[in-house]
């Protein structure tokens, strides 16, 4: 999402940059996968969530300490469809409401 200001001159994007890094991929890799697992919870064979959060956990320790602090957070709050959101490029923080 960009917001312009011709007034002022500036832009603001408020999307997530592009270009990920490999672990960023992967972790978002990772995320669709836990999401498509929870839904499928129920079926037989039951999906590996342990083996899912174990590699989200070795995926985000395996961020760099300069990564994004809203991705940091998510992850470590285990806010797993806010970091899915943030790495889509779209706002986390954005309400379901239609107004």
């Amino acid at each position: 999402m960009v917001f312009t200001n011709p007034d002022l001159g500036f832009a603001l994007n408020l999307r997530y940059p592009k270009r990920m890094t490999d672990t960023e991929q992967a972790l978002l890799d990772t995320l669709l996968e836990l999401e498509t697992a929870v839904a499928n919870v129920n079926a037989e064979p039951k999906p590996d969530l342990v083996g899912i959060f174990a590699r989200l956990d070795d995926l985000t320790a395996a961020l760099p300490k300069d990564a994004p602090r809203d991705l940091l957070h998510y992850l470590h709050k285990k806010s797993f469809q806010k970091a899915r959101l943030y790495l889509q490029g779209q706002d986390p923080e954005a309400g379901t409401c239609a107004h």
